[in-house]
């Protein structure tokens, strides 16, 4: 632990297209090696493709997805007398939506479409019907908190 300050938390400016800071932080997530316009690309035009595919606006599909991937729970190591517990713990509004955006792009880059921007609408659909591997992970991760509900008094 740092014995100096706390670092800052720097402001991200919103998209240009949605004015959301939500996608903002989305695609410098899935950004590579400072690429910030391709980012940009893919992400726009995986909005685009759910809008055919959806007669829908991309948009809301895109929040409806985010939303049902956030955890609510997740199980945190703690030691105790010289064993450790896997305690299910809360999760914190900022973690909860970074480990989101994280499961959404990692579920996306292993699928085998041939190119991004369709990975990531897909996903982004599978996600929107409860359904995909983003999906998939959150509902392992609240498994494993209700399987270790017993460790819950050692929260502190």
């Amino acid at each position: 632990m740092g014995r100096r300050r706390r670092a800052s938390v720097r402001e991200v400016q919103p998209d240009p297209r949605y004015n959301s800071v939500l996608v903002a932080k989305f695609i410098n997530d899935l950004m590579w090696a400072g690429k910030k316009t391709v980012a940009q690309k893919i992400f726009y035009e995986a909005l685009d493709l759910m809008e055919k595919k959806t007669k829908e606006d991309g948009f809301t599909v895109f929040e409806r997805a985010f939303n049902n991937v956030r955890p609510v729970l997740e199980v945190r190591p703690r030691r105790v007398g010289g064993s450790t517990y896997q305690v299910p713990m809360e999760v914190r509004p900022k973690r909860r939506q970074s480990l989101a955006v994280k499961w959404i792009i990692r579920a996306a880059r292993a699928r085998s479409e041939y190119r991004m921007s369709e990975r990531f609408a897909n996903e982004l659909l599978d996600a929107a019907q409860n359904q995909g591997a983003a999906f998939k992970k959150k509902e392992e991760t609240h498994k494993m908190a209700e399987a270790n509900r017993a460790f819950a008094h050692f929260r502190w």
